[in-house]
């Protein structure tokens, strides 16, 4: 596996060439300032009409349509969600190609399913930092970085690897690490690792926790405390020296029952059913699935969002985070902005 850094990066690869940042969103927010704030000739690619138009304009950034600005750049880094990249490539990004641009991604996700199929002439590569936008942004701020894959798809010019570094330095990846990988390598565990263990595997835990101790008769605040709260706290620890860390910070008991019950928890079922989630993302099934259900218009997608959202331990959470306002002071995600 191949690791660059900083002294492997260069800038000058990007100097002279217009990066066009497709989207504004929690990724495109991020990019756009990162690469503007690197000193990197950039412009920002919006529908018409789109409510991050005029955020984007507010940070400063010049801001025009997604065709206009797919034809304009040299690199064109494609931030829209999944679900929409290849409608948009087919009638506003594809016909502004030409050869010798650079095609990017923050997700390996169409390239690999091939429902965006570059042509020959034009390189195409992906930088996907290892965090949502706003702590990219965040930790850039600070003069810290977050971890970036790199793959390189198609490289008529020769030179894609180093425009990759080049633009993962600029988003401040190289501060950090980045790492050589391949678009199937990316994308099948990213979506692995959202499905089975960072969003659908820790969401579905924590409400099943939550569920637990109340039908049990505690106290839902308790239960809210308890399965939901504290996982910041936890994972605060992991984030910093991984399970070892955590556990010498923990109590013996909790480290007891951490050993020796966990397994109970996540055993043959749980590692069976993890097993098949990833045979349906190698497939292809899950993407099908999730274009078919875009492509119809989402009805089960909404129904699923609303559902969520009026899960009891939402309104508890929301009662709860409201008595302790330091909460919301120095937001990650504030949408006036980003």
């Amino acid at each position: 596996m191949q690791v660059y850094y900083d002294q492997d990066a260069d800038l000058k690869f990007l100097k002279g060439k217009k990066a066009a940042v497709l989207g504004y969103g929690s990724q495109g927010h991020a990019h756009a300032n990162n690469l503007r704030d690197s000193g990197i000739d950039v412009v920002v690619g919006l529908k018409r009409g789109s409510s991050s138009w005029p955020k984007a304009e507010k940070a400063g950034l010049k801001v025009m349509e997604t065709a206009e600005a797919a034809k304009l750049g040299d690199i064109i880094m494609v931030l829209l969600p999944d679900e929409l990249q290849g409608e948009a490539y087919e009638k506003e990004i594809g016909p502004g190609l030409k050869p010798g641009n650079y095609l990017a991604f923050g997700h390996g996700f169409n390239i690999h399913f091939k429902r965006i199929v570059p042509p020959a002439g034009v390189n195409v590569f992906m930088v996907a930092p290892k965090a949502p936008g706003h702590l990219l942004r965040s930790e850039f701020e600070k003069g810290r970085g977050v971890p970036c894959l790199l793959a390189v798809h198609q490289d008529p010019s020769g030179d894609t690897t180093r425009v990759g570094l080049a633009y993962a330095k600029a988003l401040g990846g190289t501060r950090a690490a980045v790492i050589e990988t391949t678009f199937k390598d990316e994308t099948e565990t990213d979506l692995f690792g959202e499905q089975a263990v960072l969003c659908g595997g820790l969401t579905s835990l924590i409400q099943a926790g939550y569920e637990t101790l109340v039908a049990a008769g505690y106290p839902p605040e308790m239960a809210y405390f308890e399965c939901c709260h504290e996982v910041k706290l936890i994972v605060d620890l992991i984030y910093e020296g991984g399970l070892a860390t955590m556990r010498y910070s923990i109590s013996n008991t909790a480290e007891y029952g951490d050993l020796t019950r966990g397994k109970k928890v996540i055993g043959d079922e749980v590692r069976k059913a993890m097993q098949n989630l990833l045979k349906d993302i190698q497939s292809g099934k899950f993407a099908e699935e999730w274009i078919n259900e875009y492509r119809c218009g989402m009805p089960h997608f909404t129904e699923l969002r609303k559902e969520a959202a009026n899960h009891p331990i939402e309104k508890v959470g929301a009662r709860l985070r409201a008595m302790m306002p330091w909460l919301g002071q120095n937001r990650l995600v504030d949408k006036s902005k980003n």
